[in-house]
């Protein structure tokens, strides 16, 4: 019989005699495998330390400093950056997530309607929009629609022509996403809501709609990251001077003084946005998956 002590070896008794004792779980060489996986750590932090010391050997720091971190230029662009850079980044993104959030909504509606033609448009606006390239539908609202509706103009200006680009992508994305959250709402919430005599419209405002924006919030918080990020995009727009978000800002201020300072400092501006977002969505997150147990 076998039987395993206190230390983890274990003894194998047969026929009144004991053979040698030999660690639990112990590889051939001897090795057990939390000693292997301590091994393959040790090497994995060894191999990042060779990095890390290799890169500050041999990278050319005053240079860097001069180039990519010179606090002369950094301090210049203040408090522009944040007045006319970040402000106007804001505002596009704003415009284009409100934009998006109501168009996805109409659109995920549509797309489960029981009326064909419905579904049919919603889901051709949905494929459509999400295999065009941004850069394109940027163009599309720039260019092509002064062209087809001559004499009009979209309102707003430049904010009214970021947000639309950026609502019409992100509407096809928020519709599939809206879409998901209503279909992973229970069944049975529909059904008990329509025994209660209410019509089905009214049941899914008041009860279908609100449960699934609650289960979607994380990935619409995502959805507002990435259209921050591509509100860069509207420098294809011919914008002015105030007008401009932070990349255009960046990129024109390191031409003007020949260093990258400038665009660094730009991206540390969407930092400041996109790191809170991203803690925001991780939190709600993780307390959904608290909610779900």
């Amino acid at each position: 019989m076998d039987r395993a002590d206190a230390g983890g070896r274990r003894r194998i008794v047969t026929a009144g005699s004991v053979e040698s004792a030999e660690p639990v779980g112990a590889a051939p060489g001897g090795l057990t495998r939390r000693r292997r996986r301590r091994l393959f750590l040790g090497g994995q932090y060894g191999l990042f330390a060779a990095a890390v010391v290799l890169v500050a050997v041999l990278a050319d720091w005053e240079t860097l400093r001069l180039n990519f971190a010179n606090w002369d230029v950094a301090r210049s662009l203040f408090p522009d950056v944040i007045t006319v850079g970040l402000r106007n980044t804001a505002v596009y993104t704003a415009v284009g997530f409100g934009l998006g959030l109501g168009g996805g909504l109409l659109v995920a509606l549509m797309r489960l309607s029981s009326v064909p033609p419905y579904r049919w448009f919603a889901t051709a606006y949905i494929e459509i929009f999400r295999g065009l390239p941004l850069l394109l539908i940027f163009i599309f609202v720039g260019v092509g629609v002064p062209l087809a509706f001559p004499g009009t103009s979209i309102p707003g200006g430049a904010a009214g022509q970021a947000g639309l680009a950026l609502g019409l992508a992100a509407t096809a994305y928020m519709a599939e996403t809206i879409r998901a959250g209503i279909e992973a709402v229970p069944k049975g919430q529909l059904e008990a809501a329509r025994s209660l005599g209410m019509s089905h419209s009214r049941a899914m405002r008041s009860i279908v709609i609100p449960q699934a924006f609650r289960i979607i919030i994380p990935p619409l918080t995502n959805e507002l990251v990435l259209l921050c990020k591509d509100s860069s995009l509207v420098l294809f727009l011919g914008i002015t001077l105030e007008q401009r978000e932070l990349t255009k800002f960046g990129r024109d201020l390191a031409g003007e003084q020949g260093n990258t300072t400038p665009i660094i400092v730009a991206g540390i501006c969407y930092l400041i946005i996109t790191i809170p977002l991203s803690l925001l969505a991780r939190r709600l997150e993780a307390r959904q998956r608290r909610g779900q147990r």
